[in-house]
């Protein structure tokens, strides 16, 4: 691969790693990998200036723009700091601060990185009256109302003398222990765990209800003062102004002046960051003097007088003592590491995700081994070594397991996939329960009277077997001793009211291996009708976008067994939404077949997944990012500025609402 192929490959992955990072918060490799490969990046952009793109990631700062907020544009752009992880380039960083200000002192200021949402507060005349996310730098959103429930964040300044209009940027932080009752609770009512503090702070702040975040206890420290009148010439002696106004100021903070003052800072909080209430990262290092930061000045990206030192991932040593094995809703059969506990990023681990059998291999893992454990960001720790020196000698290897641990029947594992799956899928207790929590899912059949505990004691107690016997159940049966009438009622009708979901949210909710909801609706558009489904062919199904032949054969077992099929017809009998509507069908056109189609900006009359929803229904295909691939980019009101000017490179158009409404002939 050559250095131009190797350019290309990068900017796309770290495009999508910004991507999952950002906007999904769903961070798919750690912080120090991330910044490997976009040092990787910078350094063959600086060999290769020919091949320089305005739209590199090395030149932009991620996006956590959200359309369910109004987007405001910031006073001052919210740039990200440059990383670095050794001593060495915090070195070269204070020799380029010095170079910079033609060997004239300077002071540095040392802070704790923060690992949370980044947040804009804006006062005027002591009031808050905006908070504003860092979106993507330029714009971000409106959480001022979600904001407010924070209880560290003044809503207004203690009395004194503050100036009439500032602006105060910081973190919004989950505390340990917060998080821990948080995914606690998730834990026991067997929905997703958030991976760490930051996606639950950034999860709860964008939160529509105002009362969830009040009731996530979330906390914020603030870490950079601006405005037209402010108190002082220095950052430090800003912020120390602000403590004094109300606001919640990091104590570890300190001025220092040499390298070795840095080092030592670094050091400590390197070891004392254990024992903080909340996440840290890293550490932040500003020049403090505000106008030798504008000396300074900034990189496209980034300012000149500020860098973040980020700490490597923890990583501790403990006792393998077995490993168990869990079912998923698929069958797929998931090893787990169960250690001796052990202390790591402010948490007790006692459990590491082993992955697969593929990867036990790899690691070459015997029970009683002395394994590495590292938090790279993810709630369940992974096992990332072994220590060969200390096993003992009667160590005998992880042998993966070959039958259903909750069924007894006997695994298999299918061509392409890395799990093994127990196939019993008609007969395996993990296996229901977790089909007829999909089932009655939000995105599904809608079903939100129910939930894990409860289809847990309904199966328990013998009301239900598979999805079907949802619709058999009635307040008697529920009530039992008479206890809960109105929550029985409440049941019943929220089961009663699901035969009212669309087709194509039925076909999802059928939990068929493979076939997530957008190619749930995919399929509904293309057959029209369940009948039509359950009888296509492989030729058939591969003609829908995005169904392959793995999918499609799915589909294909799915509907030739005998218990699924008998599942259907009796949900059929049950008056469940089995075609489109008239309404839905008469929405369908071709108008925008073979069109492929992105969606940028805020929009007036119909929502961003409605937009989605009409470009599917036309025969178009909704994609993510600008290529030379994309026939038009459907552009709202705020349309980011990245995406504008990529698509006047590359000629793409851009078409308005009203002008879109115009071509499907709505």
């Amino acid at each position: 691969m050559d250095d131009k192929q190797r350019i290309e490959q990068l900017r796309r992955e770290l495009h999508e790693h910004n991507y999952k990072y950002y906007v999904l918060n769903q961070p798919s490799i750690s912080d120090y990998d991330f910044d490997v490969l976009m040092h990787e990046l910078q350094d063959l952009e600086k060999r290769h200036p020919e091949l320089s793109d305005p739209n590199s990631p090395t030149q932009r700062v991620g996006s956590d723009l959200q359309t369910e907020f109004r987007q405001v544009a910031h006073k001052y752009p919210m740039l990200s700091l440059s990383n670095t992880y050794n001593e060495e380039d915090v070195r070269e960083w204070y020799e380029s601060v010095s170079k910079g200000l033609a060997g004239e002192p300077f002071e540095v200021c040392c802070e704790l990185k923060y690992d949370g949402l980044s947040i804009s507060l804006t006062y005027v005349d002591g009031q808050l009256v905006q908070a504003v996310t860092r979106g993507d730098g330029v714009q971000g959103d409106d959480v001022t109302q979600n904001v407010k429930t924070i209880q560290s964040i003044p809503l207004q300044t203690l009395p004194g003398s503050v100036p009439h209009e500032f602006e105060i940027r910081g973190e919004i932080l989950m505390p340990w222990a917060s998080f821990e009752r948080l995914n606690a609770e998730r834990e026991a009512a067997e929905e997703p765990l958030f991976a760490n503090p930051r996606n639950a702070a950034s999860g709860t702040l964008k939160s529509l209800d105002s009362r969830v975040v009040a009731s996530r206890q979330l906390d914020a420290y603030l870490y950079y003062l601006l405005g037209e009148e402010l108190p002082a010439e220095g950052h430090y002696e800003n912020l120390e102004a602000a403590r004094s106004w109300g606001f919640k100021i990091s104590e570890g903070m300190k001025k220092v002046r040499t390298v070795e003052e840095i080092l030592e800072y670094i050091n400590y909080w390197d070891v004392e960051r254990k024992n903080l209430p909340v996440a840290t990262d890293g550490i932040v290092l500003k020049v403090n003097s505000l106008r030798q930061q504008r000396a300074l000045g900034f990189t496209a990206k980034s300012p000149r007088w500020a860098i973040a030192y980020k700490f490597k991932a923890e990583r501790e040593q403990t006792r393998l003592l077995e490993v168990t094995y869990q079912v998923g809703r698929t069958g797929a059969v998931t090893p787990v590491a169960n250690m001796e506990p052990v202390q790591l990023a402010g948490t007790t681990v006692r459990r590491a995700t082993l992955n697969n059998e593929d990867f036990i291999r790899s690691l070459d893992l015997h029970i009683g081994d002395m394994v590495y454990v590292e938090k790279g960001g993810e709630i369940i720790p992974k096992i990332v070594g072994v220590n060969i020196d200390e096993r003992p000698i009667i160590a005998q290897p992880v042998q993966f397991i070959k039958r259903c641990p909750e069924c007894g029947t006997p695994l298999v594992r299918y061509e392409g996939e890395a799990a093994w799956y127990c196939p019993n899928d008609a007969g395996c207790p993990p296996q229901i329960k977790g089909r007829i929590e999909h089932f009655i899912a939000r995105k599904a059949m809608n079903i939100d009277s129910l939930g894990p505990e409860t289809v847990d004691e309904y199966y328990r107690r013998g009301l239900i077997k598979n999805v079907a016997d949802l619709y058999d159940i009635d307040v008697q049966q529920i009530n039992g001793d008479g206890s809960r009438t109105k929550s029985a009622q409440r049941v019943v009708n929220g089961i009663a009211k699901s035969k009212e979901v669309p087709f194509e949210r039925v076909v999802f909710a059928l939990g068929i291996r493979f076939v997530g909801e957008t190619s749930a609706r995919l399929l509904a558009r293309h057959f029209k009708s369940m009948d039509v489904l359950m009888e296509a062919g492989l030729e058939e199904l591969q003609e829908v976008e995005g169904i392959g032949e793995v999918m499609a054969k799915s589909i294909i077992s799915y509907f030739h067994n005998e218990e699924n099929r008998q599942i259907v017809e009796r949900l059929r009998g049950y008056g469940l939404q089995f075609a489109l509507s008239a309404e839905q069908t008469a929405q369908q056109s071709d108008c925008l077949a073979g069109q492929s189609v992105v969606i940028s900006g805020v929009f007036q009359h119909h929502s961003r997944d409605e937009y989605k929803l009409i470009i599917e229904q036309n025969g178009g295909k909704n994609v993510g990012s600008i290529s030379g691939k994309t026939s038009f980019i459907l552009a709202g009101d705020n349309m980011g500025p990245s995406k504008l000017e990529k698509a006047q490179k590359l000629g793409i158009r851009i078409v308005s609402e009203d002008e879109f409404l115009e071509m499907i002939d709505e």
